[in-house]
């Protein structure tokens, strides 16, 4: 059943409605001025005055004389008087016979009563026509609801299901309705989401094992590192040898600290990477900073003292990658300078390289964001993106900016 069908029909009825109301109303007119009927009457009347019998009786009629008394009537209930016969909307014609008025002829035809019967049939017309209304809309809204609301309800109801994460209750599928082919491509994409859930977890938990795998082989090459810049350390006589034996063994301790990272965030499925900021002497700095200058081409500097609001591990990360920068992208001797502005330790560490684009230092902060200027060198864009991250959560901040000539790179560190 479709919607066309019910239109149709409720024109059709509204139609016969608006003719059964014409024909009532021109039938009305029609009654009220028949003259065919009057003349023959009236002719019957004239030529057989005083014999009743051949009278022609096919309208109902009073026959008054001049004086206004009563000569002949077709029936009961008429019109016996002039002022009654307007008073009813009666016809009223003289009657002549031979030439002379004889009297009044009244028609009377009962108009109030007609008039009453048909608004009777008019209002039955309407009353029948809307039930037939009422019972078309009532199908009509049945059919709607079988086929339209409550298969619409079943998606709504799926569709919450779906965006839960339950993927695996099936949409029952009926393809009598017009929903039909709806529901089975909704029930496609139920199916082709849970397959790729599926996959999805399967690359996730194979990617995590790989993780765990690498950071637990990591650690054994690591160690070996380690106890050998230990020996060479102690071993060595020369204080630049021991100064170098050193670094090693200080990023030896912190590869050993960033692989377990790794393997919990793997291994507990830890989504961000864990910063635990708390309060430090200003003095800590410094070392930091030298672990990270490890081709010593950062001059003399003072850190100012006060206290700060930094995780050590991250602040390390975070100047590793600030020496790194500067080493692969300027090569130049690299300038130090520590201050207290408001509330922060500001650290600069500036250099004499090309720089970026203006327009590019907001871009650097982002993921995988790289200048113009360095596609000649290897880099996935990350470590300024991972420094600003640390920075965030330190609850510090890392400003960018253009030298002429250099790049500069301030680290702002919370007082506390």
């Amino acid at each position: 059943m479709k919607k066309a069908p019910f239109i149709l029909i409720l024109i059709l009825i509204l139609t016969a409605e608006a003719l059964l109301c014409f024909f009532m109303v021109t039938n009305i007119r029609d009654l009220k001025t028949d003259p065919v009927k009057v003349n023959e009457c009236m002719y019957s009347v004239t030529e057989n005055y005083g014999d009743t019998a051949k009278y022609n009786t096919q309208l109902d009629y009073v026959i008054l004389d001049n004086e206004g008394n009563l000569v002949y009537k077709t029936g009961e209930g008429l019109s016996e008087s002039v002022n009654e016969a307007v008073k009813n909307r009666g016809l009223i014609l003289d009657l002549v016979i031979d030439g002379e008025v004889e009297g009044k002829m009244i028609f009377d035809y009962s108009m109030d009563e007609q008039l009453v019967g048909i608004k009777k049939s008019i209002i039955m017309i309407f009353v029948i026509a809307g039930v037939l209304q009422i019972v078309i809309i009532s199908v009509w809204y049945i059919y709607l609801e079988h086929t339209v609301i409550k298969p619409f309800k079943k998606l709504n109801s799926f569709a919450s299901r779906v965006a839960e994460g339950n993927l695996d209750m099936p949409l029952e599928m009926d393809k009598g309705h017009v929903f039909g082919e709806f529901t089975e491509a909704f029930d496609i994409m139920r199916s082709e989401l849970k397959k790729a859930r599926i996959a999805e977890k399967k690359a996730s938990d194979e990617k995590k094992e790989m993780v765990a795998k690498l950071s637990h082989d990591i650690k054994t090459p690591v160690a070996s590192i380690k106890s050998t810049s230990e020996i060479g350390y102690e071993v060595t006589k020369e204080e630049r040898t021991k100064e170098m034996f050193g670094i090693i063994n200080d990023k030896t301790d912190q590869i050993k600290s960033l692989v377990d990272n790794l393997f919990n965030s793997s291994v507990q499925d830890i989504t961000e990477i864990a910063v635990n900021p708390g309060n430090y002497e200003s003095d800590d700095i410094t070392s930091l900073i030298r672990k990270s200058d490890y081709l010593k081409k950062a001059g003399d500097f003072t850190i100012p003292s006060c206290n700060v609001y930094m995780d050590k591990l991250r602040l390390q990360q975070v100047f590793d990658n600030i020496f790194m920068n500067s080493y692969k992208y300027a090569d130049t001797s690299i300038d130090v300078r520590c201050e207290i502005s408001g509330d922060y330790l500001v650290i600069r560490v500036a250099d004499k390289g090309p720089g970026v684009k203006d327009e590019e230092i907001p871009l650097l902060k982002e993921k995988y964001k790289r200048g113009s200027n360095s596609s000649d060198k290897e880099g996935a864009g990350l470590g300024l993106y991972l420094t600003d991250y640390f920075m965030e959560k330190m609850d510090g901040k890392l400003g960018l900016r253009n030298l002429d000539p250099g790049f500069e790179v301030s680290v702002y560190l919370s007082l506390v």
